[in-house]
C-alpha cells in the first residue's frame, strides 16, 4: 500500500476549532463492513449498537500541559517550550521540542514565569529537539505544581485561537487517570459520564488500557513505501485486570470495541499465539496500514483523520480501503468535523 492512496481533499473549514456543545452530541457515522452500509448518527446513539456483554476498551491516559513559554538569558527572547517526556525524575530531565529552535543551544537557561523555573539546555536532539534538565530545588510534587501552573492544554497546532478555559477539561477524557499524553486520544473526547453510566447499566464493560500518546503519532509519513515508514515509540501499560476482561469477552463472542487507533495499537502490540491479550508493560512502535489481520478487537470507534496519516492508514486496515475512502467522501458530503474535536465514525 503506497502513501499517495490516502490522500484526498479536505476543505480547511472541516477542521474542528471547538468540541460539540455537549460531548455525546458529536455527530456519528456508524459503517457497516459487511453490508456497506453508512448511517448518520449522534454520539449518544452508539449505545444502541452494543449489548449486554460487549465490551469497550478506552485509553485512560491524562493529558498534562505541555506547552510553556519561556524567555532566554540575556537576550529575553520568548521561546515556546513543548515538553515530549521525562527522562530522568531525579534529575528532572526532558525531552523537549523548542521554536523557534535556531536560537537555542547547549548551555542556554530559559526562564518560566516570574523566574519561578529555570531550565538548562543540555544537548540537542533532533533540528527542534533538546534534552533539558530543570533547576528545581523543590521536591517534585511541587515541580509538578510549577508546571501545572505555567503549562497549557497542549491543541494541536491546526487550531489557531487561543487556548480558551474550557480546553482543559474537553481536552481530556471524562475516564482520564494516568497523566502522561502530549495529545489527547481523541475518539474517547465524545463519551459523557452519562453515557458511562448508562453502557454500565446496559451491562457494557469497560476495559482500560493506557497509552501514553506522543507527537509522533501525528508526524507526517514522508516515504511512499509505508512499510518504510518508522513510528516513535510511546509507552503502554495493559494491566491484567484488562486482560482478563478482554479475553472473557473474546471467548463470550460478543463486541470488543476498540475506543480510538491508541487503543487498537496498545492491543495488538501484545497478542499471545493463540490470539489473546497478554499483559504489557513497555513500548511500542507498531504501525498498523492496510492489509492488516486483527487479533482482538472486532469493532472500532474513531474519529475523522486527516490526508496522509498513519490513523488514517490504520482506520483503512481495519474499515477496509475502498469503504472507509468512500465512507471519506461522504463525511465530506455531508460537512463532518475533522480532527481533534472532530465527529466520529464506529465500524461494525
Amino acid at each position: 500500500m503506497k502513501l499517495s492512496k490516502f490522500k484526498f481533499d479536505l476543505p480547511a473549514e472541516l477542521l474542528a476549532e471547538h468540541p460539540s456543545k455537549e460531548r455525546d452530541e458529536a455527530r456519528l457515522m456508524v459503517v457497516h463492513r459487511k453490508t456497506g452500509e453508512i448511517e448518520h448518527k449522534q454520539f449518544k446513539d452508539l449505545i444502541n449498537y452494543f449489548e449486554e456483554g460487549d465490551l469497550m476498551i478506552v485509553n485512560d491516559t491524562k493529558v498534562f500541559p505541555a506547552r510553556m513559554y519561556g524567555n532566554k538569558e540575556k537576550t529575553g527572547a520568548r521561546i515556546e517550550v513543548f515538553l515530549l517526556r521525562e527522562l530522568n525524575r531525579e534529575s528532572l530531565l526532558w525531552d523537549v521540542l523548542v521554536d523557534p529552535a535556531r536560537k537555542i543551544r547547549i548551555g542556554n537557561k530559559l526562564y518560566f514565569g516570574n523566574d519561578d523555573l529555570v531550565a538548562e539546555v543540555i544537548d540537542n536532539t533532533t533540528s527542534r529537539g533538546r534534552t533539558l534538565r530543570f533547576l528545581f530545588d523543590g521536591s517534585y510534587e511541587d515541580f509538578k505544581a510549577i508546571i501545572a501552573k505555567l503549562g497549557e492544554t497542549p491543541l494541536p497546532r491546526y487550531i489557531k485561537r487561543e487556548v480558551e478555559p474550557q480546553d482543559a477539561e474537553r481536552y481530556q477524557t471524562v475516564y482520564a487517570e494516568n497523566e502522561g499524553s502530549v495529545a489527547a486520544p481523541t475518539a474517547g473526547l465524545h463519551f459523557s459520564k452519562h453515557l458511562m453510566k448508562r453502557l454500565e447499566i446496559k451491562g457494557v464493560d469497560i476495559a482500560k488500557l493506557t497509552l501514553h500518546v506522543g507527537l509522533g503519532t501525528f508526524r507526517s509519513v514522508e516515504v511512499e513505501d509505508l512499510t518504510k515508514h518508522k513510528m516513535d515509540s510511546e509507552e503502554v501499560h495493559i494491566p491484567q485486570n484488562c486482560v482478563d476482561m478482554v479475553n472473557k469477552a473474546k471467548k463470550g463472542k460478543g463486541k470488543i470495541c476498540a475506543v480510538g487507533t491508541t487503543s487498537m495499537r496498545a492491543i495488538e502490540t501484545s497478542v499471545s499465539a493463540d490470539g489473546l491479550l497478554k499483559p504489557y508493560d513497555g513500548w511500542t512502535n507498531k504501525f498498523i496500514f492496510p492489509p492488516y489481520d486483527f487479533n482482538i478487537a472486532n469493532c472500532m470507534i474513531t474519529n475523522f483523520h486527516t490526508p496522509l496519516s498513519t490513523l488514517l492508514m490504520m482506520t483503512c486496515a481495519f474499515g477496509g480501503y475502498d469503504l472507509i475512502m468512500k465512507a471519506y467522501k461522504e463525511a465530506i458530503k455531508e460537512k463532518y468535523k475533522f480532527y481533534t474535536y472532530g465527529d466520529a465514525m464506529l465500524i461494525l
